[in-house]
């Protein structure tokens, strides 16, 4: 472990005030859509004022296309899939944006976003995404970008090593509970090596590219634009980043590339689509943005992920003592029937508490469902039977709550798609640092409601309960 402030102050920083300036220029010659498939719903965690798809038909995606805005965002929801049902996803949506980018003859990148912690189908889907582009078009990719910094979530790379920050220490990613997740773990905190791990060695660390931050920092965007004009055969290229500077550097010599020629995927967290959206910051949002009108009904509060970060989140909120809370034995997945009694029992008490103006917290069975060694595959299953369990709790309510939050990358996605029935939201802001907001649209169960898309691994201990008292007001 380091202590940030160490690392944080070792490299002198360039004046933001040149950065910027040169990053706006660059961005205003760059006409690309930026297309970005979200692997979960929390990747709007650091942009407002953009569109999320909850389906990548053909209509919504030509939408996103012929929308103002630079940037549009797909909900793939890929980290609750398989890796088959991964590939099809990827393979189908890649086909669509072929056939509407020559349509309506726009160029496009595509930004593959996922868990700033590092889990997630890599390189599957990206790989997946260059194939059938290729096949389908006369594209032919020179290289894939990963850049998994995200400030507001304490995750930096530094001399190539990618970080967790906790408090004041700065924790290897390969050394935290991230890398041990059942389906997505990793051993890896170097990226290079993590890359060389991850493909079983189809791309090496010596065959990896990187982007130092000595050079980011000395603002050598010509050195940089170099690097990434040599890179072939969809080697991989690293970026490190300390904070949102280093990455507006870095973007300015990309789209010095990409217009130079150079085809480039990009692998990233939720501050590089920040940054190529143009997206500037905007104030954290307040309970008088986030509720329009007076509701004689409680606010829902529903809590699905396992990390150890939720649980601790779950304890502070159990401090408030005007919400009301319903633990979810989600262990009885394993017997049907009591399964579908129990959530029958859940729908029951939450319906019940709402109607009366009680807020409820929903939350499933903090200890996670282990069937023993090499049974990933059918613990992955069960855990989509408990999402749907959880999303059928919101698709079976008859009272619309004042909010809802849900606590969880694939808890949210499925409670946002299937059972609040998004298609299109508006992305309001965030409610506090990396926890986005929907605005769900007109069609959605809910119309207009907000929406708070809460990640398992963002935050602090009382972060969880600071939203909740915002929105109670």
């Amino acid at each position: 472990m380091k202590k940030s402030t160490d690392i944080l102050n070792a490299l002198p920083k360039a004046d933001s005030k040149i950065i910027q300036s040169a990053y706006e220029q660059a961005l205003n010659s760059f006409h690309h859509k930026v297309i970005v498939l979200d692997d979960d719903p929390t990747g709007i965690q650091t942009v407002h004022g953009v569109s999320v798809f909850t389906d990548w038909s053909e209509e919504s995606i030509e939408a996103g296309f012929l929308e103002d805005s630079r940037m549009f965002f797909i909900l793939t929801n890929s980290r609750s899939m398989t890796e088959k049902e991964t590939a099809a996803v990827h393979e189908t949506i890649a086909s669509i944006i072929v056939k509407v980018a020559e349509r309506v003859d726009q160029d496009f990148i595509i930004v593959s976003r996922g868990d700033s912690t590092l889990r997630g189908h890599f390189p599957l889907e990206t790989d997946v995404l260059r194939t059938t582009i290729e096949q389908q078009s006369s594209r032919q990719f020179n290289g894939e970008i990963l850049l998994p910094f995200f400030q507001e979530g304490g995750r930096l790379t530094i001399n190539n090593i990618h970080y967790v920050q906790d408090g004041h220490e700065l924790i290897p990613a390969g050394d935290t509970e991230f890398a041990r997740d059942r389906t997505f773990g990793f051993q890896s905190s170097h990226l290079g090596e993590w890359i060389e791990e991850k493909s079983n060695g189809s791309f090496t660390k010596e065959n990896t590219t990187y982007i130092s931050l000595d050079d980011l920092r000395a603002l050598r965007i010509d050195q940089i634009k170099k690097q990434l004009m040599s890179v072939t055969d969809f080697k991989k290229v690293v970026v490190n980043a300390m904070d949102y500077d280093d990455v507006k550097v870095f973007v300015t010599a990309l789209i010095e590339a990409i217009q130079a020629g150079k085809q480039l995927m990009f692998r990233s967290a939720a501050a590089l689509t920040k940054v190529l959206g143009g997206i500037g910051d905007r104030a954290l949002l307040t309970r008088h943005d986030l509720i329009q009108e007076q509701s004689p009904h409680g606010g829902l509060i529903m809590i699905g992920s396992h990390v150890k970060k939720t649980t601790d989140q779950l304890k502070a909120l159990q401090q408030n003592k005007e919400v009301a809370f319903i633990e979810f034995n989600t262990h009885l997945v394993l017997a049907p029937e009591a399964f579908q009694q129990e959530i029958d029992r859940v729908i029951q008490q939450t319906e019940a508490l709402l109607a009366s103006g009680q807020s409820v917290a929903v939350y499933t069975r903090r200890e996670r469902l282990d069937l023993g060694d090499d049974r990933q595959e059918e613990e992955l299953k069960l855990s989509v039977k408990i999402s749907d369990a959880v999303t059928s709790i919101v698709q079976r309510l008859t009272i619309r709550p004042k909010y809802l939050i849900a606590k969880g990358g694939i808890t949210s996605s499925d409670i946002g798609t299937r059972g609040l029935h998004v298609k299109r939201a508006t992305v309001a802001g965030q409610i506090r640092p990396g926890i986005p907001v929907w605005q769900t649209g007109e069609d959605s169960k809910f119309p207009f409601m907000s929406y708070v898309i809460f990640p398992g691994n963002v935050g602090s201990r009382d972060t969880l309960k600071e939203a909740v008292d915002i929105l109670e007001g």
